[in-house]
């Protein structure tokens, strides 16, 4: 018996292939995330960086979420900044008044994000931070990190995660530019990789 066609797997023709998912341009990315922070606030910072591959390459298409305490090291309770506004669009979490500690921004073409937010206050033994969740190209899990800030060093000298990933604990410390201003970069991979975190 002779079997015709492409039912047979020495006739079956090879798929092509595809750039690995998901892709996060579409629907996740929306207005004013990157503004976390209360229009005005004496607290504000700016934290900008680049989000590079392995090669050092950036990254046009991820996705940055951070959240983080008050200064005062409380974390807000404040309805998410994703409630949308049916009629207008607008984000009903982002009234320019509340701090909702919690926004996601994408990178630029050249691979940039920035976002306003307030200076983290300390909470419980760890230095003060910021968390980050990172969405990217390839990344079939994201993944977690986080951002600390100059300034008080017996407060980072002391922090238990930076302690334990000991000579790798530069890649989670920002750097100061001006005042208020500081840049961090996410290194998916290779040489001076972010350290990234696992929760179970």
């Amino acid at each position: 018996m002779t079997i015709t066609g492409t039912s047979s797997p020495d006739q079956v023709l090879p798929t092509p292939s595809h750039t690995v998912g998901p892709f996060y341009g579409h629907a996740l990315p929306f207005r004013g995330g990157e503004d976390i922070a209360p229009l005005g606030h004496p607290d504000t910072i700016t934290v900008h960086g680049y989000v590079l591959d392995g090669a050092g390459d950036p990254l046009p298409d991820a996705l940055v979420e951070l959240w983080g305490p008050r200064p005062d090291g409380s974390v807000p309770r404040v309805d998410g900044s994703m409630r949308r506004d049916p009629a207008g669009g607008g984000h009903l979490g982002r009234n320019g008044v509340e701090f909702t500690g919690w926004g996601r921004v994408q990178t630029d073409a050249d691979g940039h994000w920035y976002v306003r937010t307030l200076r983290p206050g300390a909470r419980g033994r760890s230095a003060p931070y910021l968390g980050v969740c990172v969405f990217a190209r390839g990344l079939l899990v994201h993944l977690f990190t986080r951002i600390y800030l100059p300034g008080d060093e017996a407060a980072l000298a002391a922090d238990p995660l930076l302690t334990q990933v000991g000579e790798r604990r530069g890649t989670l410390i920002a750097g100061e530019e001006t005042d208020g201003t500081y840049r961090f970069d996410i290194r998916l991979q290779g040489e001076g990789e972010t350290v990234f975190l696992e929760f179970q």
